[in-house]
């Protein structure tokens, strides 16, 4: 991208997402700690993160392999920040990089202010459109031929509010988040709330009881569905007079029982939060890897299916979320953190619904 103006560029989104606030009385349940050491049987001692990318305009987002081995991420250009020499708002982006050439490029643009990306078990890409003048709706795409298909834009005849990211169960059922955090566009849903598209197309509103859900995953055994709720306590900080303060609410790891219909009963808070977690990927044996905003030691961390907390992997950047390689690869984990793709390589195996 060539000469975009940018305002604090790496650290536009800390402001937006990173608020720290300081939470009491939660002894019942455990709070994340900086500085795990790692369990070598998840995260190997001589662990290294290597940057592939530099070059998204505020946040990159959604990293996720194709079944062709190609990495698409996204490259939410916050339009009160990107803009060209002229002023100019820039728009989304979808890149692709090729692990093969270490080589990235646009894979669409505008991307509808794509965030969250996952692939079917056909391999057709379904990307979460958020707001600012994003598409706020969920799109699946055929990625050889580039047609795209919208296979949710409405709920009860309104546009959703900023669908954010995106998780599939065996059967073909698509959960999506549907918070709000900046953008002109109005709430038109009553709600911050996770849905769910049928095989028959029809979408049903399934979760209400989080502030702000971001991060989704069902899990390996279909048992469960994990939500990330992260309240960074305003709706649009990019319309907030400079130097105004919000409190930030409540942010966690909520774990739903799963049945066989799709639907969803709260089970357990596994995890609270002093900053904002954001995006999370699963591997085989159903340890959860989340990109958490943490102010002093960032990175992903890793969460037993209990909540225990595994490991650290420390990144140069606060993480927004991660995705597993496929076939041989799949212990190379994908992180996309500031405006960057990075990637390390763990000791288990990641998930995906088609392997």
């Amino acid at each position: 991208m060539k000469g975009p103006i940018v305002t604090g560029r790496r650290c536009g989104f800390v402001f937006i997402f990173g608020v720290v606030v300081l939470l009491s009385g939660l002894s019942s349940v455990g709070v994340a700690q900086p500085g795990s050491s790692g369990d070598p049987s998840v995260i190997p001692p001589d662990l290294e993160v290597e940057e592939l990318f530099d070059g998204g305009c505020t946040l990159t987002e959604g990293v996720a392999v194709g079944h062709d081995g190609m990495v698409y991420f996204s490259d939410i250009t916050f339009t009160f920040l990107c803009r060209d020499e002229k002023g100019v708002m820039e728009a989304g982006h979808i890149w692709k990089y090729n692990p093969q050439t270490d080589e990235t490029a646009i894979f669409r643009s505008p991307s509808g202010m794509s965030n969250g990306i996952k692939f079917d078990a056909d391999g057709n890409m379904i990307v979460a459109e958020g707001a600012d003048y994003g598409g706020r709706k969920v799109v699946r795409t055929d990625v050889e031929t580039g047609e795209s298909y919208i296979i949710a834009g409405l709920y009860e005849g309104r546009p959703f509010n900023a669908p954010n990211d995106i998780t599939i169960d065996e059967k073909g059922r698509i959960y999506f988040s549907d918070p709000k955090y900046l953008g002109h566009e109005p709430m038109d849903q009553p709600v911050m709330g996770v849905y769910r598209i049928d095989l028959d197309g029809s979408v049903e509103r399934i979760i209400t009881d989080m502030a702000k859900p971001n991060g989704v995953c069902v899990s390996p055994d279909q048992k469960t569905l994990y939500v990330i709720g992260s309240d960074n306590g305003a709706i649009g900080f990019d319309r907030l007079p400079e130097g105004s303060k919000t409190q930030t609410g409540h942010r966690s790891l909520r774990a739903y029982d799963l049945d066989a219909n799709g639907d969803v009963t709260f089970r357990e808070e596994l995890v609270v939060f002093i900053d904002g977690p954001d995006g999370l990927v699963a591997d085989v044996e159903g340890n959860l890897y989340v990109a958490y905003m943490h102010k002093e030691h960032p990175g992903i961390y890793v969460y037993s299916p209990q909540g225990e907390e595994l490991g650290h992997i420390p990144t140069p950047e606060p993480p927004t979320n991660a995705g597993f390689a496929r076939g041989e690869d799949s212990k190379v984990l994908y992180i996309t953190a500031g405006a960057s793709l990075y990637r390390t390589t763990v000791m288990i195996d990641g998930y995906h619904i088609d392997e």
